[in-house]
């Protein structure tokens, strides 16, 4: 997993990864997170897709994420939408503030390519008391026939140690991070809760061979270029001939594991 790096993808990420469901953070406001004035650390941002959801409800957010290329693409995605987003360039195990400075940590997405035990302890100094950590996650699902399950398959097919990815392991690809709350209470925190919830995401052929391509099994995996374009072309074939409507209605489901700084 080191050497995964969504810097590498940064344009298609940017372009074609859905963010969360606005769902999530009304679901997010009964935990008293996403709350306007809230001070907010949003690690492993990569665009900032949740970032950018607590900056709409007028939390004053920063991004942290080790790509710049990222950082950028949060940046002029946050201008586009009108909000107003910080980004500092760091890693999560090592954060660059003083104890106490946040209402909210949270990361999206990412939490399984930390070094789980040092980036919670570090959450959890940053954090005011009483401060809240949220760990979420937006994933596709992989069902009987559909197409997420013939992409994986796919995927496996340019890149077989992708299916040895700890994040496929942990997760069972059910989208239920059984590990994250038990991060969580080894750090201290308290108060542990847990939801989850399903949505299906609409895509074009080329919107979902745009998210794929952003994914850590293609680009971000540093597979070659001409690799990653023999992949999307058998992809394009793939959707043409055994999935050919338009739009596509992948199934997801947003996980979210929430817990309190005593």
């Amino acid at each position: 997993m080191k050497n995964i790096d969504f810097g590498r993808t940064a344009e298609d990420y940017a372009r074609h990864r859905a963010g969360f469901p606005a769902e999530l953070f009304r679901r997010l406001r009964a935990f008293d997170i996403s709350l306007p004035g809230q001070r907010i650390l949003d690690l492993g941002t990569g665009t900032g897709t949740l970032a950018r959801g607590f900056a709409a409800h007028g939390a004053h957010v920063i991004g942290l994420d080790r790509a710049a290329a990222l950082l950028g693409a949060a940046q002029t995605l946050a201008h586009r939408e009108g909000v107003r987003l910080e980004t500092v360039q760091a890693m999560a195990e090592g954060l660059p503030f003083p104890s106490a400075t946040f209402d909210v940590v949270s990361a999206g997405q990412c939490w399984h390519w930390f070094d789980r035990k040092r980036a919670a302890a570090e959450a959890s100094r940053v954090l005011k008391p009483g401060g809240k950590l949220v760990l979420a996650h937006f994933d596709w699902l992989p069902l009987p026939g559909n197409v997420v399950e013939a992409t994986e398959q796919l995927i496996i097919r340019y890149n077989p140690p992708w299916a040895d990815l700890e994040v496929l392991a942990l997760s069972g690809s059910t989208g239920i991070y059984r590990d994250w709350p038990t991060d969580m209470a080894l750090a201290g925190f308290t108060g542990i809760e847990t939801f989850s919830f399903d949505v299906d995401v609409p895509y074009t052929h080329e919107g979902w061979r745009g998210r794929i391509r952003a994914s850590a099994g293609v680009a971000a995996a540093g597979l070659s270029p001409e690799t990653i374009a023999a992949f999307d072309a058998d992809l394009a074939r793939l959707l043409r001939e055994h999935f050919p409507q338009e739009p596509l209605q992948v199934p997801h489901r947003v996980f979210a594991a929430m817990a309190s700084r005593p």
